[in-house]
């Protein structure tokens, strides 16, 4: 996966250059042109962590039957700490794991990793194309694309539940609690939450309201994924917020942004998509039938051990730790914007004390 040679640049992906790269998976295919039709980087939008870049190609005829023309290009962004670690993650995931996985994703042209520099290169469908819907915390989500979201889950989870492949061809897979990925999370991360919550007013006094501290938050979180690493293993998504989820014109669901990919309990996914998709009325009234939804699409994709409710939910309880602390008190309001920030932490704080989640960690 060492692919020395990727630019830094998106000017310098030249055809033949792009076409090296398709060609690790399609070996006929071979770009004649390419045009930067936009061009992103960090704090441009919902561009957080990777540049992105959406090209045009023109394949030579008869080369590249059934291939996007229009794509998404991902590559690293220069900032002094680059976070490499989920750059490699989501590049395994579509070179080693993709055409394998039995929900909606993107397709991939290409994905390569270079160890030395760190860059990387993704080359993704422009989903625009299919006339995808990309919501957020600010928009209206139907409650049935929220099943839909929650259905592909099951389905990953059932593909990789407790596989013995964990042992074999799928050792690679890092964990909540082990790999270069864990490292960057609880090493690196927690420097930058704790000076977004002494810098930003609202995450301070979020968290006091809590009765918490960056530091506490940080130690119950790690106690938390210690103890569910003892529990079923699967495949997990990894980061399912709900703007890592697309809709499709029939309201269908599919899953972007694959860095967080581990291998780790089930309920850290499911949390995290039904607590952040729904406002907090409509979470309370409706996650304990989501929740007992998911669990019988679980069993009928052929998991013989799926964790009863009562167990499911509390566990579902205590993930939510990880919600409020990686996955939106690190996120600064540059990456997404201050109401998208703000809505996704009230509605994390809110099912956090909802759940008594400060009590189930305790008991850990």
């Amino acid at each position: 996966m060492n692919s020395p040679g990727i630019p830094e640049n998106i000017e310098d992906f030249s055809p033949a250059l792009l076409t090296g790269f398709i060609q690790e998976q399609y070996p006929d295919a071979v770009v004649d042109d390419v045009r930067i039709v936009k061009a992103m980087q960090y704090g441009d939008g919902m561009v957080s962590t990777s540049a992105r870049a959406v090209l045009e190609l023109d394949y030579r005829p008869g080369t590249a039957p059934g291939l996007p023309t229009r794509v998404i290009l991902k590559q690293a962004y220069n900032l002094e700490q680059l976070p490499w670690p989920l750059y490699a993650n989501e590049v395994n995931f579509y070179r080693q794991l993709r055409r394998e996985v039995p929900v909606e994703a993107p397709v991939s042209l290409a994905a390569s990793y270079d160890h030395d520099s760190h860059r990387f290169v993704l080359l993704l469908e422009d989903l625009s194309a299919r006339d995808v819907r990309f919501p957020n915390a600010l928009s209206s989500v139907p409650l049935s694309a929220v099943e839909s979201a929650l259905d592909n889950l099951a389905s990953l989870h059932g593909r990789y539940w407790q596989t013995p492949r964990f042992g074999e061809d799928l050792s690679w897979l890092e964990t909540h609690v082990h790999g270069t990925l864990n490292d960057f999370m609880t090493r690196q991360v927690p420097h930058v939450i704790q000076e977004e919550i002494d810098t930003n007013p609202f995450k301070k006094e979020l968290v006091a309201k809590l009765d918490a501290t960056g530091d506490s938050l940080l130690a119950g979180m790690l106690a938390v994924q210690r103890h569910q690493a003892s529990l079923p293993q699967t495949l997990l998504h990894g980061d399912s917020h709900i703007g890592n989820v697309y809709l499709l014109p029939d309201d269908s669901a599919g899953l972007l942004d694959w860095q967080l990919m581990v291998r780790g309990y089930c309920m850290h996914d499911v949390n995290y998509l039904i607590t952040t998709a729904l406002p907090i009325d409509q979470r309370r009234r409706h996650e304990a039938a989501l929740l007992r939804r998911y669990l019988a699409r679980l069993t009928e994709c052929g998991v013989p051990d799926a964790p009863d409710f009562d167990t499911a939910w509390r566990e579902y309880g205590r993930t939510l730790i990880w919600g409020v602390y990686i996955g939106w008190l690190t996120t600064s309001v540059v990456n997404y914007g201050w109401e998208i920030n703000t809505v996704n932490l009230l509605r994390l704080a809110a099912a956090y004390e909802d759940h008594g989640t400060a009590a189930l960690v305790a008991e850990l």
